[in-house]
C-alpha cells in the first residue's frame, strides 16, 4: 500500500431539508388548520480516529466528500429524515489544519478521537409553526439551512515512543529490522528507505514503539533529498536515537549535519532527549573507533554509546538506554491525560533536559 502522509480535501456538510406548507382537510373533521413539517437536518462532517490504518491513501485520489442534505418536511406534521453524519476515518496521529496551513483544526492522538469539522445545515419550519390567532391559515416557511464548505488539509504524524535520525545509509533500517519484526528495505546505496517504517521493540517484559524515517542530509530543510518533512513523524517521541556511520572520515561533521537540518525544522525536536550512538563499530578497528568516540563525545555534549546493528554489539545497552527515557515519557503522558483540563492549561508541563 503506497504511504501517503498528507493529503488536501474539500469537504461540505449537507444543507437542511425545507419546511412544508400543508393544511389539513378531512371530511367530518370540525378542525383543519396548518400541518406543515419542519425539515430535516443536514448531515454533518466527522473525522475519526481509529486502528489498523496508517496511511492517508484513502483520501489521495478521491478529494471531495459531502454529507447526505436533509429531507423536506411533509404534511400531517411529519418531520423530514435527517441525513446521515459523513464520518471520515482516518489513522491515529492525524492532524487537521485549513487550507492555508495557518492553523490546527483537530489534532487526533488516541483511538476515538471525533471532531466534527462541518456541521450540516438546520432544517427549515413548516407552516405549523406559524399558525396565531390572526393567521389561522399561514402559507410562510423557512429554507432548510446551507451546508458548511471547505478545504482542509490532513497530515499523518505517526505515534511511536521512539525515532530514529541519521544520515542515509546510517544503519537506521538494520537497527530496526534488528530490535523488532519490521522489515524495512536494506540496501547499500543512499535513501533506501522512502517512507517512515514502525516496529515494535521488545526491552524484557516491556515493549515500545520504534519509528524509522528517511535519512537526512545537508540542505534538506530546503528541499535537498527527501526534505525534511519526514520529520514531522518523529515530533511526539519521547527519545531520539541519532545513530552515526562510523565508517564515516568525519563522524562530528556527520552529526553536525543531522542537527543542522534539525534545527531548521523547528517543532519541538530539538528540545527532545536524545541518544547518539556510533553504529557499525563491528567494521573499524578499536583505535579507530576510539578516537572518532572521543571526537563525537566532544561534539555532542554528550556521552556516545556504541554498537553494531548488524552483530548486535552494544544493542541491548541502547535499548535499555531508550527505554529509561521512554517509560519516564509514557508517566508524564499518563498524569497529563488524567489532569484535569484547567490544570494543564494553568500549569506548564516539565522540559525533558537531554541526556
Amino acid at each position: 500500500m503506497k504511504f501517503v502522509d498528507q493529503t488536501r480535501i474539500f469537504l461540505k456538510s449537507g444543507p437542511g431539508g425545507n419546511g412544508c406548507v400543508s393544511f389539513r382537510r378531512e371530511k367530518y373533521v370540525e378542525f383543519g388548520g396548518p400541518n406543515g413539517g419542519d425539515g430535516g437536518k443536514g448531515g454533518d462532517v466527522v473525522i475519526e480516529a481509529v486502528t489498523g490504518l496508517n496511511t492517508l491513501v484513502d483520501y489521495r485520489y478521491k478529494r471531495h466528500y459531502k454529507a447526505p442534505k436533509g429531507q423536506h418536511g411533509m404534511g400531517k406534521n411529519m418531520t423530514g429524515a435527517s441525513g446521515e453524519d459523513l464520518v471520515m476515518k482516518v489513522p491515529v496521529g492525524t492532524q487537521v489544519f485549513d487550507e492555508d496551513m495557518e492553523f490546527m483544526i483537530a489534532d487526533l492522538v488516541k483511538v476515538g478521537d471525533r471532531v466534527v469539522l462541518a456541521k450540516g445545515g438546520d432544517g427549515g419550519l413548516g407552516n405549523t409553526h406559524f399558525k396565531s390567532s390572526t393567521n389561522r391559515a399561514p402559507r410562510r416557511t423557512t429554507p432548510g439551512g446551507e451546508g458548511e464548505e471547505m478545504w482542509v488539509v490532513l497530515r499523518l504524524k505517526l505515534i511511536a515512543d521512539a525515532g530514529l535520525l541519521g544520515l542515509p545509509n546510517a544503519g537506521k533500517s538494520t537497527f530496526l529490522s534488528a530490535v523488532s519484526r519490521a522489515r524495512p528495505k536494506i540496501a547499500d546505496y543512499p535513501f533506501t528507505t522512502i517512507r517512515p517504517q514502525l516496529g515494535v521493540v521488545g526491552v524484557g517484559q516491556n515493549e515500545f514503539v520504534m519509528a524509522d524515517i528517511p535519512g537526512l542530509i545537508e540542505g534538506a530543510s530546503e528541499g535537498v533529498g527527501l526534505g525534511h518533512r519526514f520529520l514531522g513523524h518523529i515530533e511526539r517521541c519521547g527519545v531520539l536515537l541519532h545513530l552515526i556511520d562510523a565508517t564515516e572520515e568525519d563522524v562530528v561533521a556527520s552529526y553536525e549535519t543531522i542537527m543542522a537540518e534539525v534545527e531548521n525544522y523547528g517543532g519541538d525536536l530539538t528540545g527532545k532527549p536524545m541518544i547518539v550512538g556510533l553504529n557499525k563499530c563491528d567494521a573499524v578497528s578499536d583505535d579507530d573507533l576510539h578516537e572518532k568516540r572521543l571526537a563525537l563525545t566532544d561534539a555532542a555534549a554528550r556521552p556516545v554509546m556504541v554498537l553494531s546493528g548488524a552483530t548486535g554489539e552494544g544493542v541491548k545497552e541502547v535499548l535499555s538506554a531508550l527505554w529509561d527515557v521512554v517509560k519516564q515519557d509514557i508517566a508524564q503522558r499518563a498524569v497529563e491525560e488524567e489532569r484535569p483540563e484547567d490544570d494543564q492549561g494553568s500549569e506548564t508541563a516539565g522540559e525533558w533536559s537531554p541526556i
